[in-house]
């Protein structure tokens, strides 16, 4: 089978390229702090004994399962520590794909690109559910596309790349779908820590066999480079998962490992308030040049990327490049993301110089 390479790559290789300075809005690799109890556990670790300094457990060092497992309130045994969000979404896919009930992956559009990649590298077939404007996925359009052959749903709430948020309504509902249809809703959280609305409601809030959730500290911590994500499961699909973990992985870093619980134990609510604080300046920032640009934007309600159209600019890979080339600003096509934002792009506010970067796209489309 034949994978194309993510347009990801593309667009920072061609931008590494080019004979001007560019400001990097591709990737959402943050640009702030990590807690300060994160660098001391990095600290701390490197004096322990060596023993410390091999294999932890498959499945992720016990009190980091157990701090992760009393914060979400789930059972010990339904949360495995992964390499990082990916490795946790690729391990729900495979084994809701796994369980003979169909190969069909619900997917909305527009997409998260590595979703459908792990559809087709896991042999699935993906389906796409248009949300509205702003957005919102409508659930009755999720519930008129599932059937029987419908293995798994894949959500991501704060969304990447529209920002939008589910509220309680939304996520009660996908999961009813998905107990409906006898699939398993996978429900991607890596950036609740950036929900500006206060809607964000966890599939954690609702007991199911049917629902999956994924997570990672790589955004919420600023550390996207550790690779420590988790997966919280329901009993029939956790073993499977820990043994295919196993196999792939045989486990995780140990001192990243380490370093996290170290922050999850004594980072005050503070740090995750004032991230978000920063981010609502940039997108106010942001949004406002984008106005004076003329440009169509849709403003998140988590998450920190902001969708833009402007007038007679599809969402290209030709067009990013003459972004790249002739104003200095990088960002992802909208193609990358499916069919129905085409003619946008998707900028990541997660640079500090967000402002310059919108007044530039203001010179640009003067």
């Amino acid at each position: 089978m034949d994978y194309e390479k993510p347009l990801f790559f593309r667009v920072m290789q061609y931008a590494e390229r080019a004979d001007r300075d560019v400001i990097d809005m591709v990737s959402g690799n943050p640009d702030w702090e990590p807690p300060e109890a994160l660098r001391e556990g990095l600290r701390e670790y490197a004096d322990r004994p060596v023993d410390e300094f091999q294999y932890p457990p498959s499945d992720g060092l016990r009190e980091l399962r157990e701090e992760i497992a009393d914060r979400r309130n789930v059972p010990l045994e339904s949360v495995i520590v992964t390499n990082g969000g990916g490795e946790a979404n690729y391990l729900a896919m495979a084994e809701a794909l796994d369980r003979d009930a169909g190969k069909e992956v619900l997917l909305t559009d527009p997409v998260y690109p590595y979703y459908p990649g792990k559809t087709q590298m896991l042999g699935g077939e993906a389906t796409y559910v248009p949300v509205d404007g702003d957005g919102r996925l409508d659930p009755e359009a999720v519930r008129d596309r599932a059937s029987a052959e419908t293995a798994a749903i894949v959500v991501n709430s704060p969304n990447n790349p529209t920002g939008a948020v589910y509220g309680e309504e939304t996520t009660r509902e996908l999961v009813a779908i998905a107990e409906e249809s006898d699939a398993i809703l996978i429900s991607d959280e890596v950036y609740d820590h950036f929900d500006q609305s206060g809607r964000f409601t966890s599939a954690l809030s609702i007991d199911s066999a049917h629902r999956v959730v994924t997570a990672s500290f790589s955004k919420s911590m600023a550390i996207t480079g550790f690779r420590v994500g988790y997966t919280v499961l329901p009993p029939a699909l956790a073993e499977p998962a820990r043994t295919r973990h196993m196999l792939v992985n045989v486990t995780g870093s140990r001192p990243a490992q380490y370093a996290v619980l170290q922050a999850l134990r004594e980072t005050d609510p503070d740090y995750y308030a004032g991230t978000r604080e920063m981010l609502a300046e940039r997108i106010d920032a942001f949004t406002d040049a984008l106005d004076a640009a003329g440009a169509e934007y849709t403003r998140p309600d988590g998450a920190f990327y902001v969708l833009a159209r402007f007038e007679g600019f599809p969402g290209t890979m030709n067009n990013v490049e003459r972004l790249i080339d002739e104003a200095g600003v990088a960002g992802m096509p909208g193609e990358a993301f499916g069919d129905s934002r085409a003619e946008w792009l998707r900028f990541a506010l997660v640079t500090p110089r967000a402002q310059e970067a919108a007044d530039r796209l203001a010179e640009f489309f003067a």
